[in-house]
């Protein structure tokens, strides 16, 4: 078993499913469904048993294939793990079956077309196959060819899925925030594309490849780099971080590249925006934490004063703008600019606790995000309205859904005993030992979320029923099965977040030892040390 392709079957399995699910017969919308969960149960199933396997003090990347690909071009087919990639694997693997569960009726709001429920689902895995090949890639282009691969299902999802609406203005507005969606992601990645060419060139000059060739090879290209054997000079090596980051940037989302984010978020059904901020867009940061440190480890130090302002930045400006919507779906995805602000200030602080702190995050985002959004979403579904201003008294007749939302909102202000709140904290304690002014400043995002998650909880679930919130209806069971599995997860992790550091832990101290970064000393007076008793030290003062 031991050669066994294990992540090849990760990210095949959900393709293979999409594809007998398109197959089946246009009136089979159930099986459809049930097949595609059916599928991505699968593939959870298939990630627990990597996580058991996984040996978090053995080598960096383990169940690695190789195969070529390209030979001319350098270009393999080359998978691995480590303990970062593993529990990003994990957090999408856990959401997709739960999303693919909270959205199993979206085809009454998406359309009416004989084959809704099948391309819907389907076009979920396909994202799912494309997220999980990107976080096991140990090749560049392939990498890079996923990286921009999952737009396209991801873009009809936006686009071609969104709440159902005969406004023509309303139908008009989806199809622009897909546009949109689209057109920001393609233009960073051809900048990428363009920093892939330029590295794939200075390895063929330093022949690192077979014969004339270059490489696409990750690990040899990281080997190269710390090891100052890409014979480049610093203004070279600072453009082609330049290139990643950007796309990296425009994906994540970091400030100013996130317009895109909002205007997709609302135009999605609930769990395909969950879809695209807990899972696709993780891709950006984990590329950040990975193919920008590990290869131009020179010009992440050099950029990171510029990375950590825009990081704070958009910290401070999410939660502001958070504060001031009026829609609730708006409100949330708002929040996600500044969550992942702190990540990316965790990544670029270069210290063990603050990378440690942001990959947890990752997960934690993922799962409250996914908790409050799709909270919010059934919310939505029974009044028809995101208006904020609509609601009012819901908890008096639905108590249970506004006590999870309740616990989903206050893990998103990173309440101390709820999973993010461990995140946070290291973040926050990594950066403020090298960056001390940042990490105090975004400190104050801390005050800003309490402000708009409390605020919106007030507006929307307290004080006297409004009217036409009379009917509306508690959590039914499958809703139930979406919402208690993240809330549980909410607690678990907040409370003994172990299991998770145990895989993160050795793959930040691995990459911080490759880059050739150390944690900064403890700022603290030195204590002399005391002399022989009764020894004259008056000499000390002569």
């Amino acid at each position: 078993m031991s050669d066994f392709p294990w992540l090849t079957t990760l990210w095949v399995l959900p393709i293979v499913g999409a594809v007998v699910v398109l197959l089946l017969p246009a009136a089979q919308r159930t099986l459809a469904r049930g097949l595609a969960f059916g599928v991505a149960l699968a593939v959870l199933v298939l990630g627990i048993v990597l996580a058991v396997r996984f040996e978090p003090g053995g080598a960096q990347y383990q169940f690695v294939e190789s195969h070529e690909w390209i030979p001319a071009f350098g270009a393999g087919y080359t998978l691995g793990l480590d303990g970062i990639a593993l529990v990003l694997v994990l957090l999408t693997a856990a959401l997709v079956p739960l999303l693919i569960l909270a959205g199993w009726n979206d085809e009454r709001e998406v359309g009416s077309g004989r084959r809704v429920a099948h391309t819907y689902v389907a076009l979920t895995l396909l994202v799912e196959a494309m997220v999980l090949i990107s976080f096991v890639s140990l090749d560049i282009l392939l990498f890079y060819v996923f990286f921009e691969a999952m737009l396209v299902p991801m873009y009809f999802l936006i686009g071609g899925f969104g709440p159902r609406s005969a406004d023509l203005a309303h139908r008009q507005q989806r199809s622009r925030a897909a546009v949109k969606f689209l057109l920001y992601n393609l233009f960073g990645g051809l900048i990428m594309l363009a920093a892939v060419i330029g590295l794939y060139v200075l390895t063929a000059r330093e022949g690192l490849g077979s014969g004339s060739a270059g490489t696409f090879d990750f690990r040899a290209v990281v080997a190269a780099a710390n090891a100052g054997q890409l014979g480049a000079g610093p203004a070279v090596l600072n453009a082609l971080f330049l290139g990643f980051m950007f796309a990296f940037a425009v994906k994540a989302p970091l400030w100013p590249l996130h317009t895109w984010l909002p205007d997709a978020a609302v135009a999605a059904t609930p769990s395909s925006a969950v879809l695209m901020m807990a899972v696709v867009d993780k891709v950006g940061t984990f590329g950040m934490l990975r193919y920008c440190l590990l290869l131009f480890p020179d010009a992440s130090s050099t950029l990171a004063p510029l990375v950590i302002t825009l990081a704070v930045i958009g910290i401070i400006y999410g939660a502001l703008l958070a504060i001031g919507q009026t829609d609730v779906m708006r409100l949330i995805a708002y929040t996600s600019i500044s969550h992942f602000g702190f990540i990316i200030l965790g990544i670029f602080a270069m210290t063990s606790q603050g990378q440690t702190g942001a990959t947890l995050y990752m997960v934690n985002h993922g799962i409250s995000t996914a908790a409050l959004f799709l909270i919010a979403g059934f919310l939505v579904s029974r009044r028809g309205t995101r208006a904020i201003a609509a609601y009012g008294g819901v908890q008096k007749v639905a108590p249970v859904l506004a006590g999870t939302f309740f616990i989903a909102g206050l893990a998103t202000l990173s309440l101390p005993g709820l999973a993010p709140f461990v995140s946070e904290f290291l973040v926050l304690l990594g950066t403020f030992t090298r960056y001390g002014f940042a990490a105090v400043i975004a400190t104050g995002a801390l005050v800003l979320a309490a402000l708009y998650v409390l605020w919106m909880y007030q507006r929307m679930m307290t004080g006297p029923v409004k009217e036409g919130n009379e009917r509306l209806y508690d959590l039914v069971p499958r809703e139930l099965a979406v919402v208690v599995p993240l809330i549980a997860a909410l607690l678990f992790l907040g409370i003994y977040p172990k299991p998770v550091l145990d895989f993160i832990n050795p793959a930040v101290g691995q990459t911080l030892t490759t880059i050739g970064v150390h944690d900064p000393a403890p700022k603290t007076p030195a204590i002399p040390e005391a002399g022989p008793a009764g020894a004259d030290h008056g000499g000390a003062h002569k």
